[in-house]
């Protein structure tokens, strides 16, 4: 598996417009992974164990 350094060596050396649509991709990513992981904090009573009666 390829170090971060050569990841990093091997996308400079793509031509600026691929580097803009990976760069926009990986926002893309992050932003969805952010807002999962906000989302997550409003569903927290989901885990009360008093709830799991009801699974059996």
């Amino acid at each position: 598996m390829p170090t971060l350094e050569e990841i990093k060596q091997m996308i400079f050396q793509l031509p600026i417009q691929e580097q803009i649509i990976l760069m926009e991709d990986l926002e893309e990513k992050l932003e969805t992974l952010q807002i999962m992981q906000l989302a997550e904090t409003g569903f927290t009573e989901w885990n009360d164990e008093e709830e799991d009666i009801y699974d059996v």
